[in-house]
């Protein structure tokens, strides 16, 4: 591995470390904070984000970054015996998510239990073309290397398999920006102070966003990670998106 190589994966290794630590602390409170922060909007994205895999009944599905496992739990009430595996970097996250699971078995709910498993978004722990479609929320933006997690990502799709990716953008440059930033940089880290204990963890929220790339830039990415038939559909006035492609048939 060449020096160049080397800086790359130590950059990936701290900022890893930093977000992992991050997740950590909000986990208690993260599903909350994701419904206040959206005005309630966060599930229907997640449904939207199921919706546009193409699942049908029986398929296999990887969630990766699904901290406490919303999309897995969506995924399986919409689509009848759909086998879903929920992968994370984040023990915190996913502890609180097979605890939700739980109570929502004691509450009487049916739906199928999703697997878990401890993954790094760059190395999957899945032999390749396993799954039939691949989800993840709110995870690329959080990544100093978004194009390789996508390559990973297509290489545990399954041929004509699906990957969606929902997670927030950059506002347009309209008269609404303004007040989306004013919203994310000010509103967000009062909230995340006074419901999670941590103004700091969502004072990133919106620096992470900023630096991020708008929604035709995540087309160019995904194509650049090999697939195809690639659209997005912007959510919330522009501040996030699904982006859709698919795997080739044939490589």
């Amino acid at each position: 591995m060449d020096a160049c190589a080397n800086k790359i994966e130590l950059a990936r290794s701290f900022r890893g470390r930093s977000v992992r630590r991050m997740f950590a602390q909000i986990s208690p409170r993260y599903d909350l904070m994701n419904r206040l922060m959206s005005a309630g909007q966060d599930l229907r994205w997640r449904r939207l984000t199921v919706q546009a895999a193409g699942l049908r009944p029986g398929d296999l599905l990887l969630d990766v970054a699904a901290g406490t496992g919303d999309v897995a739990r969506v995924a399986r009430t919409l689509i009848p015996d759909l086998r879903v595996v929920a992968a994370d970097f984040s023990l915190e996250m996913m502890r609180v998510g097979r605890n939700k699971a739980r109570a929502g078995r004691r509450g009487g709910q049916r739906a199928r239990p999703e697997d878990w498993a401890g993954a790094d978004t760059y190395i999957l722990p899945f032999p390749s073309e396993r799954f039939d479609a691949v989800t993840s929320a709110f995870l690329l933006r959080n990544l100093d290397d978004p194009l390789a997690a996508l390559r990973e990502q297509v290489r545990v799709l399954k041929p004509a398999g699906r990957l969606v990716a929902l997670d927030a953008t950059p506002p347009p440059a309209n008269r609404v920006r303004p007040l989306v930033n004013f919203y994310l940089g000010r509103f967000c880290p009062l909230l995340g102070g006074l419901v999670a204990g941590q103004p700091e963890a969502y004072r990133y929220l919106p620096n992470s966003i900023a630096n991020f790339r708008r929604p035709e830039g995540l087309v160019t990415l995904f194509r650049e990670a090999s697939l195809q038939q690639v659209h997005y559909r912007p959510l919330m006035l522009g501040t996030a998106a699904i982006v859709v492609g698919t795997r080739p048939a044939e490589q």
